[in-house]
């Protein structure tokens, strides 16, 4: 089944939440709705890395898009449906020159809205095998579950005690009332009765000073909540978003904090609740040294004062600005729509829809938030009900170490009680063109990576240095974001190596920002991010299921010199900016000294045109007598080759493949040395860097050069194809 239609017939709570990904206007739900079929049987990853493609899948909607205009002109369609679809047209023509970023945008959507089945089918699962997903609870959750049940409890005691104070005022007020009206003569008896009444009053007092201290006890507990939440579980939790922003796999939500910044807040609302009867009990009944007239008020100030910091802390930045094409969070580009949302984690029904967020930039240069800049709390928005408004706007400027923030305010008004709150996000960058994109992620991630102090827009004024084991674990999760799993521990210590050099520990190693993503790596035109960033964008593009041990330049030879014949290994080129992938493999001389072989990178162009798994499967040299070998038997240390990426492979092998074309002119190699001058541009002892070996096959056979290879001569005595 279709994924729209699969989507489409999913429960109301994820109907919910495809109505929000397509509430902005960056890709109309109409359009994804009469052109689904179409829309999912094309490449859009690959139309967003190449602009022929891109162009051609552009040129085609617009079509598709005057097909289905004509559909409802002439099946007698409203006059709206007719409306909408031309100025859906007329909307992507700003695509006109960039089409690919119309493709990213849609391939964003797709991969959303599969996130959405995916959870749909989890939830689905779990249902049906009735697991309850409790969240293991921690030492420190138990502690403050035990501190908000002591401050519950405290104030259903308080509840019954004004209940108690209430009927004792009341009858020591009707039998002083009762006195007074009776008006007796009898001196002993009028003695009697003051005596009773002086006795109630006494005891009318003392539960009036009982009352006030059992407040101030339970304000104590409330204070001491409060700052469990506001000081340590809230700023663990900011810590934690600000981590996941740069690919930290940390859970950033909100449901709990919710819970328990509403119950301590209805409890302080209680405390005020019974500040205000005992101000109501003293405007009836008061009394020389009355304790209710000389302690209500620090009472009443403090309770507020609590209620006051609660309600602000509670109002946060939930998602942060993010773009449907950006490479992550907090890069924003000027005339791009984004998506940020704010929650408050009070959640009073009272409050739906009555708290109003405006937003703005800061201050430091001058932007533009177009669109809505004024938005609603509402439960509807969210998927768990809390209290959020979800803002979408477009910015019209940048510098991509220039911090910026965005702020956003409401005021908070129940029970007489007004409260003015404000909230931020993290910093962002903003670009004009994405050309920009990947040295601003790159500020994105030292700022999220070592700064502590979120509001600290000078960061990069006095950029502090990074240890190897903040940078290697920031490292890994930019491969967790983009693939399935994060770095292994010995290619963390081979990318230590290619920074620091050899050394006994890397833990006390540092680097700079300017080495990060300024400086040029030795004896190349481009930054160790821009290298490592290109390696990412090809991991993700062409080579996400893929195993196997990556070695660096100068590894391989300890590495396979003492593994079995045909052991190979992958290796990331280090002299291709944006990212190329090698593989090198032993073999052994008559002698049975080891020769371990490499051949010059493949690049994201290659991959374009076959999967690297089946360059693996059909990679081939030529050997005496010119028989076709392939070399690769046991991916290291010794899986067998099929076993880790046969489950990857097509199905049609040899000349029924449908890269056969590519295989003949590619993947064959020339392999006797013997036959070739010491100066063939087909071999060299290093190969732009790349080799280790004394056999470096480049590319080029059949008479067709592959990347920067130059062609062999049509009659060379060892070009040879299949």
């Amino acid at each position: 089944m279709a994924q729209w239609e699969k989507l489409r017939q999913l429960e109301s709570v994820y109907l919910t939440q495809v109505d929000e990904l397509y509430d902005g206007d960056a890709f109309p739900m109409d359009v994804r709705h009469y052109l689904a079929h179409w829309i999912e049987s094309q490449d859009w990853d690959r139309a967003a890395r190449d602009h022929d493609v891109a162009m051609v899948l552009f040129q085609v909607l617009l079509e598709n898009l005057d097909i289905q205009h004509s559909r409802f002109v002439q099946g007698g369609e409203s006059f709206l449906l007719q409306h909408n679809i031309r100025r859906f047209k007329h909307s992507f023509q700003r695509y006109q020159e960039e089409p690919y970023n119309l493709a990213n945008i849609i391939q964003w959507f797709l991969a959303k809205e599969k996130e959405i089945l995916q959870n749909a089918e989890l939830a689905e699962q779990v249902q049906l095998l009735q697991v309850q997903q409790n969240p293991m609870e921690t030492d420190c959750q138990r502690n403050i579950e035990r501190k908000m049940a002591d401050v519950k409890n405290k104030v259903q005691c308080m509840e019954h005690t004004v209940k108690c104070l209430e009927e004792q005022q009341d009858e020591f007020d009707f039998k002083y009332q009762t006195h007074n009206m009776e008006g007796t003569t009898n001196e002993a008896e009028k003695t009697e009765q003051m005596k009773v009444l002086q006795a109630l009053l006494n005891r009318l007092d003392a539960s009036r000073k009982s009352m006030l201290s059992g407040m101030g006890v339970l304000l104590d507990g409330a204070e001491e909540l409060l700052c469990v939440l506001v000081r340590e579980e809230l700023v663990q939790w900011q810590r934690r978003q600000q981590k996941a922003c740069i690919g930290s796999p940390d859970s950033t939500c909100l449901d709990q904090l919710e819970k328990w910044f509403t119950t301590e807040a209805e409890c302080l609302f209680q405390v005020r609740k019974f500040l205000k009867k005992l101000e109501e009990l003293m405007g009836k009944v008061t009394y020389e040294h009355d304790p209710v007239k000389k302690q209500k008020p620090a009472l009443q100030k403090r309770v507020d004062s609590l209620l006051t910091s609660l309600l602000k802390s509670a109002f946060v930045v939930e998602t942060q600005p993010s773009m449907p094409q950006g490479k992550g969070p907090l890069v924003l580009r000027t005339n791009v729509q984004f998506s940020v949302k704010t929650r408050f984690l009070v959640k009073f029904p009272e409050l739906n829809h009555a708290m109003k967020v405006n937003v703005s930039m800061d201050r430091y240069r001058r932007f533009n938030v177009l669109g809505t800049n004024s938005k609603a709390l509402n439960m509807a928005e969210s998927m768990s009900g809390g209290m959020v408004a979800d803002f979408r706007h477009l910015l019209s400027l940048s510098v991509t170490e220039e911090l910026h923030i965005i702020n956003f305010n409401t005021e908070f008004l129940l029970h007489d009680m007004s409260v003015s709150l404000e909230t931020s996000s993290l910093p962002v960058v903003i670009i004009s063109n994405s050309s920009q994109q990947q040295s601003a992620w790159a500020s994105i991630l030292w700022f999220n990576m070592l700064c502590l102090e979120p509001k600290n827009l000078l960061f990069f004024a006095n950029c502090p240095v990074a240890t190897w084991p903040q940078l290697g674990e920031m490292l890994s999760w930019q491969f967790l974001s983009s693939t399935t799993r994060g770095l292994e521990s010995n290619q963390l210590d081979m990318i230590a190596h290619k920074l620091f050099g050899k050394q006994q520990s890397y833990d006390a190693c540092k680097i700079s920002w300017t080495k990060f993503s300024k400086e040029n790596v030795p004896n190349t035109n481009f930054t160790f991010w821009v290298w490592f960033d290109g390696i990412l964008f090809m991991v993700k593009s062409h080579l996400e299921n893929l195993s196997g041990l990556f070695s660096l330049k100068g590894k391989e030879k300890t590495l396979l010199k003492k593994k079995q014949r045909g052991t190979f290994l992958l290796r990331f080129s280090e002299s291709i900016r944006d990212g190329g992938i090698t593989f090198s493999w032993v073999d052994y001389s008559p002698t049975g000294e080891p020769d371990v072989r490499s051949v010059q990178p493949f690049t994201k162009v290659d991959l374009c045109q076959i999967p690297f798994h089946e360059i693996i499967r059909n990679f081939q040299i030529l050997e005496e007598e010119n028989v076709p070998e392939n070399p690769l038997l046991f991916l290291y240390p010794d899986t067998p080759k099929v076993e880790a990426f046969g489950k990857y492979y097509t199905e049609k092998s040899g000349a029924d493949s449908q890269y056969i074309k590519y295989i003949k002119t590619k993947l064959v190699f020339v392999s006797k040395e013997n036959t070739l001058e010491a100066k063939s541009p087909m071999y060299s002892d290093t190969v732009e860097g790349e080799g280790s070996g004394p056999m470096n096959p480049r590319y080029g056979l059949g008479g067709e050069a592959f990347g920067e290879s130059p062609s062999l001569p049509v009659n060379h005595q060892s070009t040879k194809s299949l």
